[in-house]
């Protein structure tokens, strides 16, 4: 897969600030991504997905409405994980369309899209496989706000506290399995 080839269909080919801004917040995702994936090689993981769906995890932004990250589309940003799955499926990329909707937040459960009355279909939008976990806890180490910036591990907690406890459990979770140096 050529994944600068699909940024550059919906992103057009010259660059702009929301592809620039695109292209480096998935990069620094990709790289923590892949330092996970080198730490345990006991689960012998396809780096080139990692990579591939790493890149393409926010292709979604370009169909939302958030100014301050140069975004223009119509969509609220809570959206933009199950616009980029539509993208993604429609290139004939399943697997790499389930990271898209599955790495907002914590992931998200269709209770809190209720409760939150968030406007999404109501389902279940939490990673499953591996390969989901370790990109979406990558991507909340890195703002597109402040796309420079590596967050802590407690800040990227305290993020995600703004959305309820059930996510930050999910990311305590996730760090401890990952962080370890080794996967039992």
């Amino acid at each position: 897969m050529d994944y600068n080839a699909i940024i550059d269909k919906y992103y057009g080919a010259v660059d702009s600030k929301l592809k620039d801004l695109l292209i480096e917040h998935s990069q620094s995702v990709t790289q923590r991504a892949l330092q996970i994936v080198f730490m345990h090689p006991e689960l012998d993981i396809d780096t080139d997905f990692i990579e591939e769906a790493a890149m393409l995890h926010d292709i979604g932004i370009v169909g939302c409405n958030a100014p301050g990250i140069f975004c223009t589309g119509s969509e609220p940003y809570i959206c933009h994980g199950i616009i980029g799955a539509e993208m993604l499926r429609s290139e004939g990329y399943p697997e790499h369309a389930r990271v898209c909707e599955r790495h907002t937040g914590a992931g998200i459960t269709s209770e809190e899209i209720a409760s939150q009355h968030l406007p999404l279909p109501q389902r279940d939008y939490l990673p499953e496989t591996i390969e989901e976990i370790i990109i979406c806890y990558a991507d909340k180490f890195f703002s597109k706000s402040h796309p420079e910036k590596e967050k802590t591990y407690e800040e990227a907690q305290r993020s995600l506290a703004k959305f309820g406890e059930a996510g930050v459990e999910r990311f305590k979770k996730w760090h401890d399995m990952l962080e370890a140096e080794k996967l039992k």
